[in-house]
């Protein structure tokens, strides 16, 4: 492998480009999303309708209807009643005058109440319309008071993932639905993270369990190919065994590893991607690999909080595997670090074999491989990226892939940054 000067002098890259090269463009984002449903669908209560999608419509809104609705029933039942009574009084009003006979007084009556009673219905209506209009405002704010605790259950089953599930909502308020609900949730995030951390202990104990034989299996192989008198056909038989020592013993750090980074981060400090890149390729170019490949460093500052053995395997990880997957000849590596669009960002773009898009998202998962090849593995344990993914949720970041033009991957990394971006 072999290595150009990096520009470590060049101004901090943003989003249209940086010192060292413009910055790829982003491809899909590797951190699990909620299913969106089918184009032209709608889905609600179990019933699905076609081509033409329904307008969906909000608790808080159905809430805010109900109570109008409520309130003009009520009000105009009110209006009613009270109209009922009034005509009743109305009614037993007597008109007294002088030179009135019976019949006349009677229709002078007629007029007097009916006169009244449209003002009186007129004016309520005017009145009730006017008053629902300021309930509908009202019933507004106060279902979305009632429904603040349902939004915070929402946020935070959002953000929550497996590196995540120690947050708790701890909804404080009356014992009432609402916090049977919250309380319930909360009670499963526990059961949850019993359960991830039990999975957790397995994979490290059995792990950490599994590499002393495979140790004292390399010491001996090792000593047994040192006898001189050893037979060339027993030598050939233990470099193969060593080398498949070796693999095994490669798979069980990555899954030690693996199981580490999906903890929740015990340390968050300052760490310049920057410097752990030209670390991480230093150490790098000590190493053999089986194909010279020529890296080509775009290096400029980008500060993110985290832990930097973590952040050191996820970018030792991402040169390996762009080593690892690339052509036999005449290979190429690219890794620029640096801010961009106010994350602290590191990309690693290489050469290598062409990579359909509908495979990119298969290859973040652990022990795949492109077109699901296991002759090859001995390049690895299929776990590079995996690794990468959960180190990357680990530190609450994004990480995104996309094929490159001609062949290759283009791999994106953001995290976020020590100290949030200047406004």
């Amino acid at each position: 492998m072999t290595a150009e000067p990096a520009p470590r002098n060049g101004p901090e890259q943003s989003g249209g480009g940086g010192a060292g090269g413009p910055w790829r463009r982003p491809g899909p984002q590797q951190v699990p999303q909620p299913a969106a449903a089918p184009k032209g669908m709608w889905h609600g209560d179990g019933r699905t309708f076609g081509e033409k999608a329904l307008p969906r419509m909000s608790v808080r809104l159905r809430l805010t209807l109900l109570y109008g609705l409520l309130f003009f029933m009520a009000g105009a039942l009110l209006l009613f009643v009270m109209s009922v009574l009034m005509a009743d009084i109305l009614g037993s009003v007597k008109v007294i005058g002088l030179n009135l006979s019976d019949e006349e007084a009677a229709a002078l009556q007629r007029q007097f109440v009916e006169q009244t009673m449209r003002q009186l219905v007129g004016r309520s209506l005017l009145a009730l319309g006017g008053v629902g209009v300021i309930t509908l405002v009202l019933g507004w704010f106060v279902a979305d008071r009632a429904l603040s605790p349902l939004q915070r259950v929402t946020t935070t089953a959002r953000r929550l993932s497996e590196s995540t599930l120690h947050e708790r909502i701890a909804l404080e308020g009356p014992d009432d639905e609402i916090k049977e609900l919250a309380d319930t949730f909360d009670a499963m995030l526990e059961r949850l993270g019993m359960a991830f951390d039990s999975q957790r202990r397995f994979v490290a104990n059995a792990s950490h369990e599994l590499r002393t034989p495979l140790a004292i299996n390399r010491t001996l192989l090792e000593v047994a190919l040192g006898d001189p008198d050893v037979s060339d056909d027993l030598r050939a038989v233990g470099r193969t065994l060593l080398a498949t020592n070796a693999r095994h013993e490669r798979l069980i750090e990555g899954l030690l590893l693996l199981a580490r980074s999906e903890r929740e981060l015990a340390t968050r400090t300052p760490v310049d991607l920057a410097e752990v890149a030209t670390t991480v390729l230093e150490h790098s170019a000590r190493r053999d690999h089986d194909a010279e490949v020529s890296v080509h460093p775009e290096l400029t500052s980008g500060k993110a909080l985290g832990d930097p053995v973590l952040l050191e395997h996820l970018v030792s990880n991402l040169v390996e595997n762009a080593i690892k997957h690339n052509v036999e000849d005449g290979g190429e590596l690219w890794i620029r670090t640096g801010m961009l669009e106010g994350y602290a960002t590191i990309q690693v773009e290489n050469t290598g074999p062409a990579v359909p898009a509908y495979e990119v998202e298969r290859l973040f998962e652990p022990f795949r491989r492109l077109n699901a090849d296991r002759v090859e593995s001995a390049k690895g344990a299929g776990l590079g990226l995996s690794i990468v993914r959960s180190v990357v949720l680990a530190h609450r970041g994004a990480v995104y892939a996309a094929p490159r033009p001609g062949g290759g991957l283009i791999v994106t990394v953001r995290l976020p940054a020590d100290r949030p971006p200047p406004i």
